[in-house]
């Protein structure tokens, strides 16, 4: 079956062609034309997501997984605001998502009917490409048509040739629900020209030939971006020192993976920390989240920085040079081949390696605490999963510990909130192959716990929430603490558990508080696949900075 009306027959024919199976469906009045025809048809997957902010961070969590287009479809009014967080989050991390709102017809705006706000335009500053669909009456109207073919083609090109969010704004006069057999028009693709850029300028590789101290940065990377071949060329060079971050999913000997572990030690002792001090930064993926190398680059005013590969550069150390728009592997494999004497990166690997033998102390009588959790969860981790990472303290301690090379590791790193972490991490597990764990912590957990509330959970989730009963990053932070100011507004105290959502949205729960019922509880944890598991890990609130700081104040 198909919706009678017109215009939305064109979005359900072009998004068939064109590949666009998934749709989350956030439920509504206004929408039903498109979620009939979505829903009625077998090529599409349609889910039915109730709250609209989770919906498109599970679509986002989908589209993150398949690396194609994924459709998030509301009705009017206020639903389209509360997918404006994802939105965002797509548009910095650079996932193909599409909007598509139902709108009353325009003469309808601002009249006093309900349900109806400006749509056109409304995520600006955030989109790649927006417009808004005429209303198609009859097959007659040559020309509406061949506007909306060209309008719905164009959104859809963008989003893949671009890699972000789109908005298609779709307004629909009732009758909303009627439907016919057959749709009473065709529609015709028009694709897109791939223009994939193999140029290196010239002044990159002169700087590239004289530089001796050559720092490549790895943050965020969809897998596969390296194959251990390339990072062995790129790691042969003993000029080229490679820092790669958690969620950059390389994993490598000649690799520095704690950044932050190297720089603390050292980043108050000038004559140290200015030895590090490249000539050249090449940075490739997208945001960075260690503070420490970005306040680091700034602070000795970074000499030249390129960025490579097809996501936007970003002027992160205030100079940038240029932006090579090639892939990283071709990047890789036309460097210049002569090699400058030098002992940079054997020098620098030395001194990581030292910092993580002398760690192990530090490790051995460190008691229960947030750090200590995370030094136990990775290696029990099961080979072979996706792993889902929740923002601020979540992937800050991850930075510290290498991770398994079979896994894929992710994190809403574009706009670093913790709003739609769950539910990404939900929509990742709908659309994977292999099972997918989450580690996050309280607030950002509680604040989208949402993202639990639908029928499409995989048996095989699991989740690991520790629980340190606040905002523990806020404690890291500068600032007063245990003050009532700071325990209400920053830190935000609380005394909620897992426990009650778990019963209700069908997930078994299993809570620990101390270190030989964590490792008791990581026996079975990962083996249960009855239905989603949660493991709630519930740490000391108020010890946990202080072991962080000491952990970084040791190694000095």
């Amino acid at each position: 079956m198909f919706p009678e009306i017109l215009h939305a027959q064109q979005i359900i024919l072009l998004f068939k062609e064109r590949g666009i199976k998934n749709i989350v469906i956030s439920p509504g009045s206004r929408n039903a034309p498109l979620t009939i025809g979505f829903s009625e048809n077998s090529f599409f997957n349609c889910y039915s997501i109730v709250d609209e902010r989770c919906a498109a961070h599970v679509a986002l969590g989908i589209a993150q997984q398949l690396l194609a287009p994924v459709a998030v479809l509301c009705t009017s009014g206020s639903a389209m605001l509360n997918y404006y967080p994802a939105v965002a989050e797509a548009f910095y991390s650079e996932i193909p998502l599409i909007v598509l709102s139902a709108d009353r017809p325009p003469h309808k705006i601002d009249i006093g009917d309900g349900q109806t706000i400006r749509q056109q335009h409304i995520y600006a500053n955030h989109i790649l490409f927006d417009t808004q669909l005429e209303i198609i009456k009859t097959v007659d109207d040559r020309e509406g048509i061949a506007t909306n073919e060209r309008l719905i083609n164009k959104a859809i090109n963008t989003s893949i040739a671009q890699h972000g969010p789109v908005h298609i704004n779709v307004p629909f006069e009732e009758p909303l629900y009627n439907r016919v057999e057959k749709p009473s028009l065709e529609v015709k693709v028009i694709d897109f020209i791939n223009d994939e850029s193999s140029v290196i300028p010239d002044s990159f590789t002169k700087q590239w030939k004289m530089a001796k101290r050559k720092l490549v940065i790895l943050s965020t990377l969809n897998p596969p971006v390296f194959d251990k071949e390339d990072l062995d060329v790129l790691t042969s060079d003993p000029s080229v020192l490679v820092m790669s971050e958690v969620s950059s999913n390389v994993v490598h000997d000649k690799v520095i993976w704690g950044i932050d572990t190297l720089i603390a030690p050292i980043e108050n002792e000038d004559d140290q920390i200015k030895d590090l001090q490249p000539d050249l930064v090449i940075t490739i993926g997208g945001m960075i989240v260690s503070k420490k190398i970005k306040q680091y680059l700034r602070r000795f005013e970074t000499k030249v920085h390129y960025h490579v590969g097809k996501r936007r550069a970003y002027d992160t150390f205030f100079k940038l040079a240029g932006h090579i728009k090639v892939k990283p592997q071709n990047w890789v494999n036309q460097l210049p081949k002569a090699f400058i004497e030098s002992d940079y990166q054997d020098r620098w690997l030395q001194h990581f390696h030292n910092y993580l033998v002398k760690r192990e102390t530090y490790f051995e009588q460190m008691p229960w605490s947030d750090l200590k959790v995370f030094e136990l969860t990775f290696p029990s981790l099961p080979d072979g999963i996706v792993l889902q990472l929740g923002n601020s303290s979540t992937i800050r301690y991850a930075q510290l510990f290498q991770m398994n090379a079979t896994h894929t590791v992710f994190s809403n790193r574009g706009t670093s909130g913790i709003d739609g972490s769950t539910s990404t991490a939900v929509g990742a597990a709908m659309a994977s192959d292999q099972p997918v764990v989450f580690i996050t912590g309280d607030l950002g957990f509680f604040y989208d716990s949402n993202g639990l509330w639908n029928n499409y959970i995989p048996k095989n989730f699991k989740i690991i929430l520790i629980n340190n009963s606040g905002g523990g990053i806020f404690r890291i932070l500068p600032g007063q603490k245990d003050t009532k100011e700071f325990d209400t507004f920053f830190e935000t105290r609380h005394q909620l558990t897992a426990r009650n959502l778990c019963e209700m949205h069908g997930l078994h729960y299993e809570s620990v508080s101390e270190e030989v019922a964590f490792l008791k509880a990581c026996k079975t944890f990962y083996s249960k696949n009855e239905q989603p598991q949660l493991l709630e890990v519930f740490t000391p609130r108020q010890i946990n900075d202080t072991v962080l700081l000491n952990y970084f104040k040791f190694l000095k």
